[in-house]
């Protein structure tokens, strides 16, 4: 037998008027985020030429703390939908914890400055 789609209901005005802002908003933390991942990757390649002053575990560091923030961030994002959040607010569940990692990547590394050859 078929089901029948629940009715329609509209959205209170408030969340009209705020949702289009909602959705700029996390794109621009996803673009942010974007931004700061592309810093990073610089500053390590910087390090492993020998022009960025990088700790010497730098290269197991990159690559053990990925796995860690990509399952952070698909926990939130299935959280947010099976909570039945806004697609908007599913993205920024995603980026929360990409972007954290990000920022305090490019901080630390930003810190340490260049590193020339001797």
């Amino acid at each position: 037998m078929f089901q029948v789609a629940p009715p329609f209901v509209p959205m209170p005005r408030d969340a009209a008027l705020t949702a289009p802002m909602e959705a700029w908003r996390s794109g621009l933390q996803l673009a942010t985020m974007l931004s700061e991942a592309q810093m990073v990757v610089t500053y390590r390649l910087l390090g492993q030429m020998g022009l960025w002053a990088t700790a010497p575990g730098e290269t197991a560091r990159m690559i053990r703390e990925k796995p860690v923030a990509f399952v952070q961030s698909a926990v939130a994002a299935a959280t947010a939908a099976q909570a039945g959040k806004r697609p908007d607010q599913i993205l920024a569940a995603a980026v929360g914890p990409l972007g954290h990692r990000t920022r305090s990547n490019m901080r630390r590394l930003a810190r340490r400055g260049p590193g020339l050859p001797k």
